[in-house]
């Protein structure tokens, strides 16, 4: 295993045999495999169908804060490797009107992610997209989803979580209360308040992030991003010009986020607009931009990453703990 100069500091996963022979990556990934079965079966509950993702696409999301895309050769065309399933979402809800993936992605993150203790090159999303429905109710979703499984979680595993040293009582206190509900300018405002150069213009940067969700015993739903800071599929808000209809989730003890989602632009003008004002070309997105013309349901859904969600529900130091064969930005690895 080999590492450029740039990741120094950051801490390494072993080989495979010594990381998947560990007992702590027993648990770790049977922990995992527990709260996406109860996440699943909380699903089925509520209407929804799991459809197997795309991996490779003429297109894939283009908002991945400084991450690059892979292409791969497809029969002579030019397609990407699956960053976020985003545009397929919207568009499988000309199927189903509640539908979610287990879905891989792969992200060439910045080699400076390596030693943020949050970032991996490949890693899942439990991704889910609804029909018709308005931003508040898949944040209500996405908190009560997070509240059972974690709970099933801790009421079948309790001893396992404290094997791994994670303090159950933390987990319990997330569970006690209603998530915390913050609007990005108000988030801006107590970090600068704080002493942390965060741009009101901007996406939470990873410290901001981290500063908010350490202050706070519960999940915060950050809302109300400035449009400049997020893709061109991100709904603006009719009332509020400037203000997009998104969401991210942290979980507190400074892990951070590990959801981001929202409503979705499904007019086709707008979305054209959208995309001209973020510097994104029509014609890469003909197919998708055909199915919204002939018309597809206004939609909201988030993401959850499996890996980052992990490290916080068994208080992992480092996200690659919480995948079988981790693969870090700028690491040569199996």
């Amino acid at each position: 295993m080999s590492a450029p100069a740039v990741v120094v500091g950051a801490h390494l996963p072993p080989g495979p045999r010594a990381h998947l022979g560990s007992d702590s990556t027993r648990r770790i990934l049977r922990l995992q495999n527990l709260f996406l079965r109860h996440a699943r079966e909380f699903l089925y509950e509520a209407g929804f169908v799991e459809l197997l993702p795309p991996v490779i696409g003429p297109v894939t999301d283009p908002g991945i804060r400084g991450a690059k895309q892979v292409d791969v050769d497809f029969y002579g065309h030019r397609y990407k490797l699956m960053t976020s399933a985003f545009v397929y979402k919207q568009a499988a809800l000309l199927a189903y009107d509640k539908i979610f993936y287990v879905a891989p992605n792969v992200r060439m993150e910045p080699l400076e992610t390596c030693s943020t203790q949050r970032h991996l090159a490949e890693f899942h999303q439990l991704d889910i997209e609804m029909a018709h429905t308005s931003r508040e109710q898949v944040m209500d979703l996405a908190e009560e989803l997070i509240a059972t499984a974690t709970r099933a979680v801790v009421a079948e595993c309790e001893p396992a979580l404290r094997d791994l040293g994670r303090d159950v009582d933390a987990l319990r206190a997330m569970l006690a209360a209603p998530f915390e509900r913050l609007a990005h300018t108000d988030a801006v405002t107590r970090l600068v308040d704080g002493g942390h150069a965060q741009s009101a213009a901007a996406e939470i940067d990873w410290e901001g992030e981290r500063i908010l969700s350490e202050g706070s015993v519960r999940p915060v739903f950050l809302t109300d991003y400035p449009k400049g800071s997020r893709v061109f599929l991100e709904r603006e808000d009719s009332q509020r010009p400037g203000v997009l209809r998104t969401f991210d989730l942290l979980m507190p003890e400074g892990y951070g986020e590990v959801i981001s989602g929202g409503e979705r632009e499904s007019d086709y003008r707008r979305l054209i607009t959208r995309m001209r004002e973020t510097g994104e070309n029509p014609a890469k997105y003909g197919w998708y931009l055909d199915e919204v013309k002939k018309g597809i349901p206004p939609s909201a859904g988030f993401g959850l990453g499996v890996q980052r969600f992990t490290r916080y529900l068994v208080g992992a130091d480092y996200v690659w703990q919480t995948t079988a064969f981790p693969k870090l930005p700028g690491v040569v690895s199996p």
